[in-house]
């Protein structure tokens, strides 16, 4: 069992670092560069080239049933639940097999949007907030507890 965060603009690295080094997990941190290093022996920087979504296809190359994923990309995710891993979102929502494909068509047809808009309007949503910090927390608990359970 080993954690994976796509670490680039991931606002809860820290945090998944506190709860893997509670469960004695392994955890793998996955950028193409620019992050200060942990200290930590159970946390591993892994710089990957520069070349597009190179740390996606590291992180979907090794996740599998048992691993939980941190991302908030969701074709990577979808690669993630396709190998049998369990995904979270940022703010603790998990991606399933469930959601996944409603998840994907719905970020396909927003960049439709975006792409027709002429004026290139786009608000980016709303702040990462204490509460999505608290309940990515809570989350990431669980899924962990159930990732280390036999099926």
């Amino acid at each position: 069992m080993a954690l994976y965060v796509d670490a680039d603009a991931c606002p809860v690295k820290a945090e998944a670092e506190r709860v893997a080094t509670r469960h004695r997990l392994s955890m793998f941190v996955v950028s193409n560069g620019g992050l200060r290093p942990s200290a930590n022996p159970l946390v591993q920087h892994v710089i990957v080239d520069a070349g597009a979504d190179a740390a996606d296809k590291w992180i979907a190359d090794r996740c599998g049933p048992g691993d939980v994923v941190v991302t908030g990309d969701i074709p990577l995710a979808a690669k993630c639940v396709a190998a049998g891993a369990r995904v979270l979102r940022h703010n603790g929502e998990a991606f399933t097999a469930a959601n996944i494909g409603g998840q994907l068509a719905m970020r396909d047809l927003m960049a439709d949007m975006r792409a027709a808009n002429p004026l290139g309007a786009g608000g980016g949503g709303r702040a990462f907030s204490r509460s999505d910090r608290s309940r990515f927390l809570d989350a990431l608990e669980r899924e962990i507890r159930a990732a280390g359970r036999p099926l």
